[in-house]
Parts: structure tokens; C-alpha cells; sequence
């Protein structure tokens, strides 16, 4: 039996030349065919629902915001929110259009150019609240952690994909030794929180690179020492986590937060007549989730959980027969990092995980971290494009599984 040639499963990875004339119309009409429809619709009922949380947290927030001498208008927030997702939309929809080998690129640049400005960070950073994580540019500030997320993936599927054309490289070491740059960078400002996000991107990574076990097994213990020395040596987070295992009092974030969360029941008090949530501090960023507890209720907090189990799981079935193991790395690397970072902040919100400083993606309000959460899900969105005509029956996750569980 002759085999059959390889044909590539997205049009967008073919050349210039191949491609059939047409014009932009026509490379829309591609683009269209190509991505996952119901992953985007998911995405965007996401951003939707965000909307609605925003402004029904935008009151709260504006008026604990407000000083004597400045009153901020209660859709202040709103309204912000409005344009920047305005923004984040069009760099969610140009970045799904980028084929792989672009988004690759990009994401390798983005990484790098992050990592820079994280080395920068303790030194011209401005420290808001206790934390020194943003960049200001004068007009502007940003995080530059928030853009690292989506490009971290990237580059450690990257690395670890060159195991597939050489088993003898140093991947393993190589990636281990960028998270420890990483996590020793996110430490400096300090951000526990991010770190242990960004660990988790890595684990999931080595572990579908089909890297033995009993290797993983002896990163991980060093990385328990590592968040046993980081109790010890961090004042912030054993302060959270001595509050989270204690109980807490009633005047704690998290605590503040699960008692707005359950003041709704399970159909919400309603549009606005929310009390508790006036006390919240940050609810329109970090308990935005209690909020729409309150007033929309318990019903609408586990449709939420729901999408974002719905995206997981649509990414990780459209991995099952990718042929191609960056790709397969890179966009279970994303997907474990927006889903990781939406049940953290849930988990916060129910009182079940230590408070994190970590805003619910698609949903929370936002600037430069609506736009980095807009540019991680259309780099998604981008490596997980296929032609629906072209099919090639190929092992992908479904081996990487097996294999592991025979190791």
C-alpha cells in the first residue's frame, strides 16, 4: 500500500502561490470555514456575559473609587469596559487569522519582549497596592505578565517540540529553566498567584511532550520546596494563606466575597438592587463573580462555569487528531492557561482558594489585561483552524495519552 502525501489540515499554513485568488473576501471566506465556530461562539457569549457583570458591578466599584474631590460616574467602568473590549475584539479576530507558523512567530517574539520587561519591572515598575507588576509608559500602563501568558505557551511548546526531531535535546532543562527565570521574576513583585499559573502551563506541557514521569516527578518536588520556602519567605502569601486556612474574618476580601456571592440565592436579587456588593472591594476585576452572583444569581455562576468547561473541553477534542505536536502543545498550553485562571478566581470567590489578585478572564473588567486575554484566546483560535475537506486520520492526544499511561 502506497502512503498518502501529507496535505496540510488548515489552509491558512499553505503558500501564497496555493492559495486560490480572490482577494480579501476570499480569505475571509477561508478564515470562516476554517476556525472553530463554536469555540469563538463560546468565547464570545463569554465577553457578553462580561458586559452585563461590568455594569452591574460598575456602581460598587465607582463608588468606592470615588474621593472628595473626584466622583466618578457609576457606569464609569462600563463605559471603559466597553472600549476595551472594543479593542480587545479586533486583536482577538486579527490574531485568529495569523496562520501557525505566524502565531508561532508571534508568540515567540511576544515572550521574549515580555521577559525583557519583566527584568525591568523592579526597577522602573509602579507598585499599586502593596505589588510591583506594572510598566507605566506615560499615558498608559500595563502588566507585563498578562501579555507573557499566551506567549509562555507558546515558546514552551515550541522548545519541547524540537524533542520530536531530536530526542537526545536538552528541551526538558531548557523549558524548566525559563519557568525558573519566570517564577523567580513573578516572585520579585510579589505575584505567588501568577506563578503558580505559570507552573501550570508548564506542567501540562512536559507532561503531553511524553517526558518520562520520573523526571516530571522530580521537578515537581522541587517546585512543593520551592511554594514551602515561598510560605516562609513571603509575608503576603502566608498572610493569605493563614487567613484562608484560619477561616478568615468577616471583614476578609474572600469571606466579603462568598457572603455577596450567596446574598442572590439562586435567581439573583436582581439588575442593581444588589447591597452586599457596595462593600466588595474590586468587583468589577477580582470578585466580579460575586457579583453576578448576587444579582443574577447562582443559576447564571454555574452557566459560566459551564462555558468554561465547554472551552476546555471543545479544545482538547479538536487536539485529539492534530497531527502536529507544537500545535497540539501550544494550544493545550493556552487553554490550560485561561481555564486555569478562571476557576482560580472562582475558587476565590467560593472561599476554596486562598485570595490571588486574579481577575476572571473574558469576563472581569479590564485594560491591558482584556487585550492579553483577547490575544491568548485568538492565538487559540488561530492554532486550532482546520480545513473541513481535508482529513488525515492521525494519532495526536489520543497517543500522547496512551503513551504516558503505558510508561
Amino acid at each position: 500500500m502506497t502512503e498518502r502525501p501529507y496535505i496540510p489540515r488548515s489552509g491558512a499554513n499553505l503558500p501564497a502561490q496555493a492559495r486560490r485568488p480572490g482577494g480579501w473576501r476570499a480569505d475571509v471566506k477561508i478564515w470562516w470555514r476554517e476556525i472553530d465556530r463554536v469555540l469563538l461562539g463560546l468565547i464570545l457569549l463569554l465577553m457578553l456575559i462580561g458586559t452585563a457583570a461590568v455594569f452591574a458591578a460598575s456602581p460598587a466599584s465607582a463608588h468606592r473609587l470615588s474621593t472628595r474631590n473626584i466622583t466618578l460616574p457609576e457606569l464609569y467602568f462600563y463605559w471603559a469596559h466597553v472600549r476595551w473590549q472594543a479593542v480587545g475584539l479586533v486583536v482577538l479576530f486579527a490574531a485568529s487569522a495569523l496562520s501557525r507558523e505566524n502565531a508561532r512567530r508571534a508568540g515567540i517574539l511576544l515572550s521574549a519582549l515580555m521577559i525583557g520587561f519583566l527584568l525591568l519591572v523592579p526597577v522602573i515598575g509602579s507598585e499599586i497596592n502593596g505589588a510591583k507588576r506594572w510598566i507605566n509608559l506615560g499615558i498608559a500602563g500595563f502588566q507585563p505578565s498578562e501579555f507573557l501568558k499566551p506567549g509562555f505557551a507558546i515558546l514552551l511548546a515550541w522548545i519541547v517540540s524540537w524533542r520530536s526531531r531530536d530526542p537526545n535535546l536538552p528541551v526538558l532543562a531548557t523549558v524548566t529553566g525559563i519557568m525558573g527565570l519566570v517564577a523567580a521574576l513573578m516572585m520579585l513583585q510579589p505575584d505567588f498567584g501568577g506563578t503558580i499559573l505559570f507552573a501550570g502551563v508548564w506542567f501540562v506541557i512536559v507532561l503531553l511532550a511524553g517526558i518520562p514521569l520520573k523526571r516530571v516527578g522530580i521537578l515537581m518536588g522541587a517546585g512543593m520546596v520551592a511554594v514551602t520556602a515561598t510560605y516562609f519567605l513571603y509575608d503576603n502569601a502566608r498572610h493569605r494563606i493563614d487567613a484562608f486556612l484560619g477561616g478568615g474574618t468577616a471583614f476578609d476580601q474572600v469571606d466579603l466575597a462568598s457572603r455577596t456571592l450567596l446574598n442572590g440565592g439562586w435567581t439573583g436579587t436582581g439588575l442593581w438592587l444588589g447591597i452586599r456588593k457596595m462593600n466588595l472591594p474590586e468587583a468589577h476585576t477580582d470578585y466580579i463573580f460575586s457579583v453576578i452572583g448576587e444579582e443574577f444569581g447562582l443559576v447564571a455562576c454555574a452557566i459560566i462555569v459551564a462555558l468554561f468547561l465547554a472551552i476546555v473541553v471543545r479544545v482538547l477534542t479538536r487536539l485529539v487528531d492534530e497531527e502536529d505536536l507544537f500545535t497540539l502543545l501550544a494550544s493545550a498550553g493556552l487553554v490550560t492557561q485561561i481555564g486555569g485562571q478562571a476557576f482560580i478566581n472562582i475558587l476565590v470567590n467560593l472561599q476554596l482558594f486562598p485570595s490571588k489578585g486574579m481577575t476572571l478572564p473574558l469576563v472581569s473588567y479590564g485594560g491591558s489585561s482584556t487585550i492579553a486575554v483577547c490575544l491568548a484566546v485568538g492565538l487559540l483560535v488561530a492554532l486550532t483552524r482546520r480545513n473541513p475537506f481535508l482529513y488525515r486520520e492521525t494519532p495526536g492526544l489520543k497517543a500522547l495519552i496512551a503513551k504516558e499511561l503505558n510508561a
